[in-house]
């Protein structure tokens, strides 16, 4: 016996021919029209390696990313604390001046509109140019 005369015990199965009517329907479960529909095509992802190279930004996933501020005028500060007030923003929260947002905190920015007579020490909070230099003029402090 050689080997071209040898013969497999079970008979071998045939491919399914896609997209030729029958049993399934017209298409034959290859949607309508397109690359992927037609025979022979084998559309190979080569443009996935390149989308996932772009920096992930917009959609569902990326809502929470930007924070949160909220700007406060220094004449704002002037008309609601006392001299040598400490102002943070877990003051401003007590006083409920501010809120949370998201269960968070928000970061507290102070802007330099109006005057400034009384000193304040304000800790953890952003200042304008402006701001500071009104603030450090009437005897306060910024950390």
């Amino acid at each position: 016996m050689q080997i071209h005369q040898v013969k497999p015990i079970h008979k071998s199965k045939k491919r399914k021919r896609v997209g030729r009517g029958g049993k399934r329907g017209t298409y034959s479960g290859r949607g309508m029209k397109g690359q992927k529909s037609r025979a022979g095509a084998n559309p190979q992802p080569v443009i996935r390696n390149l989308i996932k190279r772009y920096p992930k930004k917009r959609g569902y996933r990326f809502k929470g990313t930007s924070k949160e501020v909220v700007l406060f005028n220094i004449y704002f500060l002037e008309k609601n604390f006392k001299k040598n007030d400490k102002i943070n923003p877990q003051v401003l929260f007590k006083k409920g001046l501010i809120r949370k947002i998201k269960k968070r905190l928000p970061e507290v920015k102070i802007l330099g509109k109006g005057e400034l007579t009384k000193p304040f020490l304000i800790e953890n909070c952003k200042a304008s140019k402006k701001a500071k230099e009104k603030i450090e003029k009437a005897g306060g402090k910024i950390k």
